[in-house]
């Protein structure tokens, strides 16, 4: 059906943190977490899918961390919640495969560049 578990909604709090702290700087794991009140260990696990995947690059030694892959405006929050949570609605049928498609739909259209800066002229965190 329409399953979006908790990693999806974390990975794009991290994410935006990572955007808005500067996206070719390494940042550790521990910073974000924190910004984003994560459990570090639980990103940890979430951005190890993520690098696999492309989407991060990883640095070790003190001045070590996660940056972008590819630009924040090129990742969707659809390629994220398919990554770590499945295809959505993959199984969906009737009206709630016409749910799902909606769905797609919206996540297709915002990138992490695009939830940041809605975040920046809101003044509130944004959660899906």
């Amino acid at each position: 059906m329409l399953s979006i578990t908790s990693k999806s909604p974390y990975a794009v709090r991290a994410l935006v943190e990572l955007h808005r702290i500067g996206e070719d700087v390494p940042v550790p794991i521990g910073e974000l977490a924190k910004r984003g009140e994560i459990p570090a260990q639980f990103l940890e696990q979430l951005f190890a899918t993520l690098r696999r995947a492309g989407l991060l690059k990883s640095q070790r030694g003190v001045k070590g961390g996660y940056s972008f892959a590819r630009p924040a405006s090129q990742i969707t929050v659809l390629e994220l919640v398919e990554l770590l949570d499945g295809p959505l609605g993959a199984d969906a049928t009737g009206v709630f495969a016409d749910a799902a498609q909606a769905a797609r739909e919206v996540l297709q259209s915002r990138s992490i560049a695009d939830v940041a800066e809605a975040e920046a002229h809101a003044g509130t965190m944004y959660f899906i």
